[in-house]
């Protein structure tokens, strides 16, 4: 085109589509990013207001401030790289009296022993403090960069060490366990081969803090099915009992299912007689 020259009215169509086009491409980015934003925030506020409503069922606690003790522990942070001494703001936040007598341990018996300390009222779980309630079968982590809590495609137990959620149970197992005291008892299951193992929660946390100063004694509750896989002489348990502190009495009880599933039906049943 010479100098002076007015373009063709195609190249002008062309160059407006052209504007157009790329108009367009950047509103649609726009809309993304905020129906994305949008969607995190609502991730963020519905599991907040889950944490939030299970705190208050406690009353003593100032629930925004555990929330904020907690959520710090992993906002902004990789949800690999979350270790297990971030959450002691949150146990910092949380202090709570032990029920000396009625502590409960259980391993792959998660179901069937809160079902029994739900119903019983016998029994005090991790899961049944403030500690554990809170965040209670649900899954979270941070994102680098970002201040929202996420409740979907977050690192599960075994895909890290340090992941968000193993390290927050590991912590505060290890609180409740620390403060054991009394005569405690341990929900185990005997329709494995092992039903204690080192590996564990249990056995690598918690059994490792108890302690004979403030504990009496572990009364193991080995359930089993009709034709139990394992028994209270299993090679296993006596490894149990060898990691005990000295001056801990130790005894375990086999009882059916069937049998806890009958005493958790009866109302009128008092605790000790279901085992």
């Amino acid at each position: 085109m010479e100098r002076g020259e007015s373009p063709s009215p195609l190249k002008t169509r062309r160059k407006r589509c052209l504007i157009l086009g790329v108009v367009a491409v950047l509103i649609v980015i726009i809309i993304i990013a905020v129906i994305v934003g949008l969607a995190l925030r609502r991730e963020t506020d519905q599991f907040k207001a889950t944490f939030i409503a299970r705190c208050e069922k406690f009353k003593e606690y100032d629930c925004q401030n555990v929330w904020d003790a907690f959520q710090q522990a992993y906002v902004g942070r990789d949800p690999c790289k979350v270790p297990v001494e971030a959450y002691d703001p949150f146990i910092a936040a949380t202090p709570f009296k032990p029920p000396c007598n009625r502590m409960m341990f259980w391993s792959k018996t998660k179901d069937v022993v809160q079902d029994f300390a739900e119903k019983k009222d016998c029994f005090v779980t991790l899961e049944e403090t403030v500690l554990g309630s809170v965040v209670d079968g649900l899954t979270w982590c941070g994102k680098e960069g970002s201040s929202e809590t996420f409740t979907t495609d977050c690192p599960g137990w075994s895909d890290c060490d340090n992941n968000t959620v193993r390290s927050f149970w590991n912590r505060v197992s290890a609180t409740f366990a620390e403060a054991a005291c009394g005569d405690v008892s341990a929900m185990l299951n005997g329709s494995i081969a092992t039903p204690f193992s080192p590996l564990s929660v249990f056995g690598s946390v918690e059994v490792k803090r108890f302690n004979s100063t403030r504990m009496r004694s572990l009364s193991v509750v080995l359930v089993t099915p009709e034709n139990p896989v394992s028994h209270c002489t299993d090679a296993s348990l006596k490894d149990l009992q060898k990691e005990l502190d000295e001056g801990i009495k130790y005894n375990c009880t086999e009882v059916t299912l069937a049998q806890i599933q009958e005493c958790i039906s009866n109302s009128e049943k008092p605790c000790g007689p279901c085992w």
